[in-house]
């Protein structure tokens, strides 16, 4: 009889573990956590659809393997969900969005492939903001996520779906995207680690692209060492995809492991600066005094062209956005309207019946942008503002080993609170995408709460490709979070 493991706190060591030695078997791993969404999920509406069949496939496969004493996988057994934007063989890929409502992708995203080949079981795909849009998952044209920390609550956007199955224990990881903090926002909401890689170390083959030099994949975990496994996994160069990267990676298990005595930590003023939450602030002081007595030094570092990051980003992905959702038409991919009588009333009507209002604020905006007369005025002078914020953090980089600041303004925020506002929400992101501008890497830690419960977390800034010292003081954050 197999062991039923506690899934809200499952590690990929332990079910890994649990699996290999036959304790339990990965098809009845898998089982446990198909009747846990079906038990939890319809509250907190993170999975729009399951991929039972394939997962329970690949279980088989598993405990075979088991059973004969082969060398399992790194991540043998471990129940992961998957994004809705991330193509996936056997599983509806919709981005959240009704214009592709009933599209099944004929191969597997590259970042899938390797997760599957590592022996992971893939539960079914996560709910998202509309195309990777937005900063609370309220955008999902399937309903909204609710935070598993607290139901009234958004659980942040776009990754909204993928954080909150993790926190839940409806999945001991899952996959994400950050475009502009996507990853980070979610994972501090709902009190878990979030990772947003280098870009170009994580293949964006089969990612339905929303910005396309922004979007990047990454995990969602429970802590920083299965954070680090997956990173493990999912990196390296990728023959489908230019951008992907051929720097070397590192055993990022065994880096995060490593002391963070005599690392210089840099902690930006212009991140502390009016509108910080007082809680969120004491918490990141606490960490960083936590990091102090682990031995690090704190230095003060400037990052003067942060106050124009948000305007930057929200230039630079509306015209990427407008780039790539074209081919949305109802020709090449997508909805097709039924009561369109001519070839241009139907592109206009299938657009304007399968996209949301966030997606067309944004296509219109960044077809504004790109548009003869203001192309110089708008988009070349974003271009110009992201060089320069590249450069602040370059610049930090060479006085210090690594950045802490706070990953978000404010607690989550209840459900509805800001639909109404769209620049409020984009102010959500104020902390958040300068780095995803800068194409350095990032995390966010769990580091407390407030006294109201709500998770907080704190964001690791590393430079380009330096994914281990940025889950080193990760890592450290986290033992002295535990450790109280």
């Amino acid at each position: 009889m197999s062991e039923t493991l506690n899934l809200e706190t499952l590690s990929i060591p332990a079910a890994r573990t649990a699996v290999a030695e036959g304790r339990v078997t990965a098809a009845a791993l898998a089982e446990q956590h198909y009747d846990r969404i079906a038990a939890v999920d319809p509250e907190i509406h993170s999975y729009l659809a399951l991929s039972r069949e394939r997962a329970l496939k690949q279980a088989i496969k598993i405990d075979t393997a088991a059973k004969a004493g082969d060398t399992l996988g790194p991540l043998a057994g471990i129940a992961i969900g998957i994004k809705d934007v991330l193509a996936m063989q056997g599983a509806p890929a919709t981005a959240g969005s009704l214009i592709l409502k009933g599209y099944h992708p004929p191969y597997d995203a590259t970042c899938v492939a390797k997760l599957e080949a590592a022996g992971a079981i893939l539960l079914g795909k996560l709910n998202c903001d509309e195309f990777a849009m937005g900063s609370s998952n309220e955008n999902s044209a399937y309903g909204p996520v609710k935070n598993p920390r607290a139901l009234d609550r958004v659980p942040g956007g776009s990754s909204g779906g993928s954080a909150a199955s993790v926190a839940a224990g409806l999945c001991v990881a899952s996959l994400g995207t950050d475009t502009g903090g996507s990853i980070r926002q979610p994972a501090a909401f709902c009190g878990v680690v979030g990772v947003l890689p280098t870009y170009g170390r994580i293949s964006r083959y089969g990612l339905i692209a929303f910005a396309s030099s922004l979007d990047r994949v990454g995990p969602f975990t429970r802590s920083v060492a299965d954070a680090a496994t997956m990173l493990e996994v999912l990196s390296g160069p990728d023959t489908l995809d230019a951008t992907a990267s051929t720097q070397p990676t590192a055993s990022y298990t065994t880096e995060a492991a490593k002391p963070v005595s005599g690392l210089r930590i840099g902690v930006p003023e212009e991140y502390f600066g009016e509108g910080l939450n007082p809680e969120i602030r004491a918490a990141i002081e606490k960490s960083l005094d936590d990091l102090r007595a682990a031995g690090c030094t704190i230095h003060k570092v400037s990052l003067p062209h942060t106050k124009y990051a948000v305007p930057t980003y929200y230039v630079i992905a509306t015209a990427e956005a407008s780039s790539n959702l074209s081919r949305m038409d109802g020709v090449r991919f997508g909805h097709r309207s039924e009561d369109s009588k001519t070839l241009s009333s139907m592109y206009r009507q299938s657009r304007d019946e399968g996209f949301g209002a966030e997606v067309k604020r944004r296509i219109l905006l960044g077809t504004y942008v790109l548009s003869a007369g203001y192309y110089d005025a708008y988009y070349r002078k974003a271009q110009q503002v992201r060089t320069l914020l590249t450069r602040d953090f370059l610049t930090a980089f060479a006085q210090v080993d690594a950045i802490v600041c706070p990953v978000t303004p404010t607690p989550a925020f209840k459900l509805g609170e800001k639909t109404d506002d769209p620049l409020q929400m984009y102010l959500e992101d104020i902390y958040s995408v300068a780095a995803s501008l800068a194409g350095i890497c990032g995390m966010s830690v769990p580091c407390g709460t407030t006294q109201a419960g709500l998770p907080i977390g704190v964001q690791i800034l590393a430079k380009h490709f330096d994914e281990s010292t940025m889950l080193r003081v990760g890592s450290a954050i986290e033992s002295a979070q535990l450790s109280r």
